[in-house]
C-alpha cells in the first residue's frame, strides 16, 4: 500500500519543519490524473496557513528535502501541490510484496479490537423484500471490511420481534387467520393478517361515527395485546414464539441466497427484561425526567433541544429507544467492543443522535457511529408492507438468476447444467448486490428492474468476467512466472500495477467512511485496466515481455478476487 510505504518518510518531514507537532500532517492521495504525477501531498498548504507563509515557497523547500527510494521525481504544482511521481521498478517490488502477504497487506488497524456490527433488522411476520436489502448489503460488506483489516466482529441482526405491531398481528390473528392459508403459507397469511389489520383501521374520508369507533376499538385493542405481551401473558407469548419461528426460517432462508451469515440474532424481546433498570437508571442518574405520567430525557444539545424523546410511556410500557439503550449497555457489558456500527437508513438519524447523546451522559467510551443510507423507492413512491406495494427479495432475486441463466446458456451451452446454474446464480446474485454497493450509499435510489438487473457496464457480470478471463489466460499459460518477473516497460502496465496497489487503500477507505462505493470504484478501475491489457497488449505471444506480463495478470487476478469477496461477491472461475 504505497500511502503507508511513504508514511514514514513523509511524517519525518513534516515533523522536522513543524517541530512543535501544531500542524498536522496531511496523507498523499492518488492524483486525478496521471500527468501530475501519481500520488500528490497537500501538507505545504497546511504548514503555510500555520505559518503564514506562501504555500509555494513552503512546498518547494519541502521538495528539496524530500527522498524516499519508491519516489523518482517530486514536484511543486500550482499555488503548492506536490505531485509524486514513482519509481517503476520500485512499483513493481511493491507490487510482489503485495502479492506475497495476506489481504493484499491492507493494514490489520483493528488487530486486538472489536467491533460490533447491527445490521440488516427486517420485522418479524413480514417477508424481507427490498427494502431490507440496502441495510444487509452496505453492513456485510463493512462486516467483510472490518475482518480482513483485523477486527474481531460481532455481526448482530437486531430484528424487529417485540412491540406494537405484535399487538396489531395478535388482534389479526384472533379475528380473520384463515388455518388453510397458514399451512400452505404461513409467512405470506401472517403479511396478509397484518396488511389487512392496515386496511381495517385506515382513518377514511366519510367514515361514520359507528365506523370510526370500529376502527378505534381495533387500535385500543391491539394496544391492550401489546401491553400482554410485554407483561408475559401465556397466550401471546405462545403465539408470539410461533410467529418468531416462522420468521426466522423465513429470513435464514434469504440470507442464504445472499451468502450472509451473523453471528449472533438478538432482537428486540432478547432486551425486555432490561428496560426497566435502564428506565430507574436514568431516574436515579437525572437523566429522564416526569411528564404527563410517562418519562422522557430532555437534551442539551442544539441540535437535539426541540426533541425530547420518550423511554417509557403513561401505561409503564418501553419503547425503541428505551430497547436500544438496553441493547447499547448489554453490548458493551457482553462484548466490550471498541466500535459499534449501526447500519439503517436515513430516517433513524435523530434516533441514534439522541441514543448517543445519552450515551454520553452515561460516560460510555465505546466509539458508536450509526451510518446512514439514502432510501430505496420505487418509481411511484414510498414502499409499505402495510400498503403491500412490496417487491419481495426472493421475486428479485429469482428473476435476477433468471435473466443470468438465459445468457449462460445462449453464450456457454457447452458448460455441464450444473456449472451454467451455479454461474448464474453467482451472477445474478451477484449483479444485485454489486449495482446497490456501487452506488455513494447516502444517495437515495429509484428501484428499477432495468438498473437493478443490468449486466453492462459497471456491474457483477463486468467484474466476474474480468476475472475469469484473466483465470482463462493463466490457465492456457499453464505456468504462472514468478512475480519477482514483472517490469513494468508499458503504460498499460504500469496503469494496471498502479490500480492494483491502490485496492487495499480503497478497501481502507470504504471502511473508515463506511462507503464501500469507494472499493467498487477500484475494482471497477482495476477490471477496465485488465482488459486494457488483455486487449492491445500480446500476453501469451509476449516474448520477452511474457513472463513479465503473466505474473502481472496474474496479481490483478488475485486482487480481483479479493476485492470481490471483500464487497460480498462470489467469485467464479469461469463464464
Amino acid at each position: 500500500m504505497i500511502p503507508a510505504l511513504l508514511a514514514d518518510t513523509l511524517a519525518v518531514l513534516a515533523n522536522a519543519a513543524d517541530p512543535d507537532g501544531t500542524t498536522p500532517n496531511e496523507p498523499v492521495a492518488p492524483t486525478g490524473n496521471p500527468a501530475h504525477g501519481d500520488y500528490q501531498w497537500n501538507f505545504a498548504f497546511r504548514l503555510a496557513k500555520a505559518r503564514k507563509q506562501n504555500p509555494r515557497a513552503v512546498a518547494e523547500s519541502l521538495v528539496g528535502q524530500l527522498h524516499h527510494p519508491l519516489i523518482r521525481k517530486a514536484e511543486v504544482a500550482g499555488p503548492g501541490f506536490i505531485n509524486l511521481f514513482l519509481d517503476d521498478a520500485a512499483v513493481a517490488r511493491a507490487l510482489a510484496e503485495q502479492r506475497e502477504v495476506p489481504q493484499l497487506g491492507l493494514p490489520q488497524g483493528g488487530s486486538g479490537k472489536t467491533v460490533v456490527i447491527d445490521y440488516s433488522s427486517p420485522n418479524v411476520a413480514k417477508r424481507m423484500h427490498i427494502g431490507h436489502m440496502r441495510s444487509t448489503h452496505i453492513g456485510h460488506a463493512l462486516d467483510r471490511l472490518h475482518r480482513a483489516a483485523g477486527y474481531s466482529v460481532i455481526a448482530d441482526n437486531h430484528i424487529g420481534d417485540w412491540g406494537t405491531q405484535f399487538g396489531k398481528l395478535i388482534v389479526a390473528w384472533r379475528y380473520w387467520h384463515d388455518g388453510a392459508a397458514y399451512a400452505a403459507d404461513a409467512i405470506g397469511e401472517l403479511e396478509r393478517l397484518y396488511v389487512l389489520f392496515g386496511t381495517r383501521t385506515k382513518a377514511v374520508d366519510g367514515d361514520d361515527d359507528e365506523t370510526k369507533a370500529s376502527k378505534q376499538a381495533l387500535i385500543d385493542a391491539a394496544r391492550t395485546e401489546t401491553v400482554k405481551l410485554q407483561k408475559g401473558d401465556p397466550d401471546n407469548l405462545a403465539l408470539w414464539q410461533q410467529f418468531m419461528d416462522v420468521s426466522m426460517a423465513e429470513f435464514n432462508a434469504v440470507y442464504a441466497r445472499m451468502g450472509v451469515k451473523f453471528d449472533v440474532t438478538l432482537g428486540e424481546s432478547h432486551y425486555r427484561d432490561m428496560t426497566d433498570k435502564v428506565v430507574e437508571d436514568l431516574r436515579r442518574d437525572g437523566i429522564a425526567e416526569a411528564s404527563d405520567g410517562a418519562w422522557i430525557v430532555r437534551f442539551e444539545e442544539n441540535s437535539l433541544k426541540n426533541s425530547p424523546v420518550i423511554v417509557q410511556k403513561r401505561d409503564g410500557a418501553s419503547n425503541y429507544t428505551t430497547t436500544d439503550l438496553a441493547c447499547l449497555r448489554y453490548r458493551i457489558a457482553q462484548w466490550n467492543p471498541d466500535r459499534i456500527l449501526i447500519v439503517t437508513d436515513m430516517r433513524q438519524q435523530l434516533v441514534f443522535n439522541q441514543l448517543f447523546a445519552i450515551a454520553r451522559r452515561w460516560s460510555i467510551q465505546t466509539e458508536l457511529i450509526h451510518t446512514w443510507f439514502g432510501m430505496l423507492v420505487l418509481p411511484e413512491g414510498a414502499m409499505s408492507t402495510r400498503a403491500g406495494n412490496v417487491i419481495r427479495l426472493v421475486d428479485l432475486f429469482d428473476e435476477a438468476v433468471s435473466r443470468a441463466r438465459a445468457i449462460v446458456d445462449e453464450k456457454a451451452p457447452h458448460l455441464p447444467d450444473a456449472e451454467r446454474a451455479d454461474i448464474a446464480d453467482a451472477v445474478g446474485i451477484g449483479s444485485i448486490r454489486y449495482a446497490d454497493l456501487c452506488q455513494h450509499p447516502q444517495t437515495d435510489v429509484t428501484f428499477t428492474w432495468e438498473k437493478m438487473l443490468s449486466f453492462e457496464g459497471n456491474t457483477a457480470p463486468y467484474l466476474l468476467y474480468s476475472y475469469a478471463r484473466c483465470c482463462s489466460l493463466l490457465a492456457k499459460a499453464g505456468e504462472i512466472p514468478d512475480v519477482r518477473a514483472i517490469r513494468l516497460e508499458h503504460p498499460l502496465e504500469r496503469e494496471l500495477a498502479l490500480s492494483i496497489l491502490r485496492l487495499p487503500e480503497s478497501a481502507l477507505a470504504a471502511l473508515n467512511l463506511s462507503r464501500p462505493n469507494l472499493l467498487a470504484d477500484q475494482i471497477y478501475d482495476l477490471a477496465n485496466r485488465v482488459n486494457r491489457v488483455y486487449h492491445d497488449l500480446p500476453v501469451l505471444t509476449g516474448g520477452d515481455a511474457r513472463a513479465s506480463r503473466l505474473a502481472l495478470l496474474d496479481c490483478a487476478r488475485n486482487a480481483l478476487r479479493t476485492g470481490m469477496e471483500w464487497l460480498g461477491l462470489r467469485v467464479i472461475d469461469r463464464m
